[in-house]
């Protein structure tokens, strides 16, 4: 096999001509066997195998700089710089992470996982290699779907003034995780292949360059230059206009193009878009038909791509869809905005059933915020669906636009805690605390399928921002008999017992059953919450536990500081300081990737760990007690 002759970085350089080919299609059958097993991203993966090993055979890793844009296109860069080994374990706890990680390989520029960031990275490359005096290259490879995010043109708007060598190759799939939208996708499919008009705008710059005193006048002078006709004929102008040089479309299947094509790149003297056309999915034809079922994958069968995953009965993404489907039908005010996660968040229905009242903004999370506050002003009541992870990119416009206008508007967000295989980019960890800081926001988290469906029908006819975190995956069918009504601000007391009494939040509240039957069958009593709101806090019911209760123990799964422990803990120091109260939580830390019970056990959020905390905790109350008593 030519794989087996790639071991390190480099080495792609040492084949001959027509090993390449083969070896081309031998990434592509290793990628499906392993992915196969493991699960991944396999259909953007497939798609830049030539342009990948294009790349590795015109620069030199790991000096030259190559930063993947979103990260999850990077698996033959990881075979390439010797990482084969590493596909057994891929995105398993311990292994080898399904994205670029600086950790794993002095080949891996920079971390990422969420997108538009490479062009900043990048940039921020080239002004330290000239800084320092440097020459390597510095390549950032973004995707269509990523330069539909406001932050790729911030990055290019200031890589324009660029004096010095800066490549950045467009990988033109037109999809991202749903089919791309908008502007910029319609702009580059408008594109076509124009390798004369290329070729001559290289030599003709090159040419007037040589020209004593006028001659780099006059290139000035025709870049700015905006005739309609100019326009029309030549390719790349949004670019150009901007101050940035436009090589392609190229074929992103053929590597002696691009070779060209990338070794005029290295030529340019200042910034230069190269833009390649590659098919996501390619020489897999269940990725190419479904590219958007095997953006993110588990284990399948080869023979048919069909999942080997059982799909439990519903997930939490599918009750949010059945549920917003729903309330469209009620309110003709309903409105449902997400960021190129149409099928990924579950608005495919109702984006099928009301088509005008649906809007997929792109990889544009700050805007979709802002744009929901201009529908809630315009008298809409706007859902504003996107992933826990995601939604961090949008805090400011979610203070500013949302909650300082005290604007309806609803934020479902889903994976939010632990998502499992693609780590610490995608973990939802953080949204109770970045949410719960701010006035006038109302948060949720239900303990089942039942109760998220009745907390969204609670939002749809509420005042104000709120939102509603729930977890990737399979929605939770126990504690069906426990059905009150979900009253704003209110708790449910699951279980009415004395001393100790858990508080849990949403998906918690599973793990934390096991843990009450667990404390039951020892023989003790406690009191069993599901919190229901994270904010605002239900003080009454906190007043009326420290009556009878010792120490009150919160879960959730969410960072610690700033969390909901924190706040149950702030208020009962304030006001009933004599209640122990035990926070159990993420410590502040990013969780790496792995299988969600793994993960859970290994950062104490398991039931046999929550339990044996409590346990704990019970003991020290009772040790401390007994040693006030001998001094008494």
């Amino acid at each position: 096999m030519v794989l087996e002759k790639i071991q390190k970085a480099n080495d792609i350089k040492k084949l001959k001509p027509e090993e390449l080919e083969v070896l081309a299609q031998e990434i592509r059958d290793f990628l499906i066997e392993k992915i196969s097993v493991t699960g991944g991203h396999l259909a953007s993966n497939l798609g830049v195998v030539e342009l990948t090993m294009a790349m590795h055979l015109i620069f030199d890793l790991p000096e030259d700089k190559i930063i993947w844009d979103v990260g999850h296109q990077a698996y033959t860069h990881k075979l390439l710089t010797g990482r084969k080994a590493g596909f057994d374990d891929l995105r398993k706890y311990g292994g080898m992470s399904g994205f670029p990680k600086r950790k794993e390989s002095d080949c891996d520029a920079f971390d990422t996982g969420h997108s538009s960031t490479s062009i900043s990275a990048g940039l921020g490359y080239v002004e330290a290699r000239e800084i320092l005096g440097q020459d390597h290259k510095v390549i950032s490879v973004i995707g269509d779907g990523a330069m539909t995010g406001g932050m790729a043109y911030e990055a290019l708007n200031n890589a324009a003034g660029l004096k010095s060598n800066f490549i950045i190759v467009l990988n033109d799939n037109n999809m991202s995780i749903s089919k791309n939208v908008g502007g910029m996708s319609s702009y580059l499919s408008a594109l076509r292949t124009a390798e004369s008009y290329t070729g001559m705008k290289i030599n003709v710059t090159k040419t007037l360059k040589k020209v004593p005193k006028i001659g780099p006048a006059i290139v000035d002078t025709m870049r700015k230059t905006k005739s309609s006709i100019k326009q029309l004929i030549i390719p790349g102008m949004l670019f150009e206009n901007m101050g940035i040089t436009y090589l392609g479309p190229v074929d992103g299947h053929n590597m002696r193009q691009m070779m060209r094509l990338f070794n005029e790149a290295k030529r340019v003297e200042g910034p230069v878009i190269v833009h390649v056309l590659t098919e996501k999915g390619r020489g897999y034809t269940p990725a190419c038909v479904h590219p958007d079922r095997f953006h993110g994958t588990g284990p399948f069968d080869i023979k048919t791509g069909k999942s080997l995953s059982a799909k439990k009965s519903l997930t939490y993404t599918d009750v949010f869809s059945d549920t917003v489907t729903a309330l469209g039908k009620e309110q003709k005010k309903l409105v449902c905005i997400t960021a190129a996660m149409r099928e990924g968040t579950g608005l495919k229905r109702f984006a099928k059933e009301f088509p005008d009242r649906f809007f997929d903004v792109g990889i544009a999370e700050e805007h979709a915020v802002s744009f929901a506050a201009g529908l809630a002003l315009g008298g809409m009541i706007p859902v504003v669906a996107i992933y826990s992870s995601f939604l961090q990119r949008a805090v400011d416009q979610i203070v500013h636009d949302v909650c300082m206008q005290n604007l309806h508007v609803i934020f479902a967000i889903d994976r939010a805690g632990l998502v499992g295989a693609d780590g610490e980019t995608h973990q939802g960890c953080f949204d109770l605390s970045y949410l719960t800081m701010i006035p006038n926001m109302t948060v949720m988290a239900p303990k089942n399928a039942w109760e998220l469906s009745k907390m969204l029908e609670l939002s749809a006819y509420m005042a104000g921002p709120c939102a509603i975190r729930y977890p990737r995956g399979g929605a939770y069918q126990g504690l069906e008999e426990f059905q009150s009504p979900v009253q704003y601000g209110k708790s449910e007391i699951l279980y009415r017992g004395e001393k100790t009494a858990i508080l849990s939040v949403g998906s918690m509240t599973e793990v934390c059953e096991q843990v009450y039957r667990e404390m039951k069958a020892k023989g003790e009593n406690p009191t069993f919450v599901n919190a229901r709101f994270v904010k605002p806090l239900d003080t009454g019911l906190l007043d009326e536990l420290a009556k009878d209760h010792s120490l009150f123990v919160t879960v959730e799964e969410n960072v610690k500081s700033g969390g909901f422990g924190e706040h149950v803990a702030a208020y009962m120091e304030a006001c009933h300081p004599e209640t122990r109260v035990l926070p159990i939580a993420i410590w502040n830390r990013f969780v790496e990737h792995g299988e969600v019970d793994s993960l859970r056990a290994k950062i104490g959020l398991s039931p046999a760990e929550i339990f044996s905390a409590i346990e704990n905790e019970l003991e020290e109350e009772k040790t401390a007690e007994d040693g006030y008593k001998e001094q008494k």
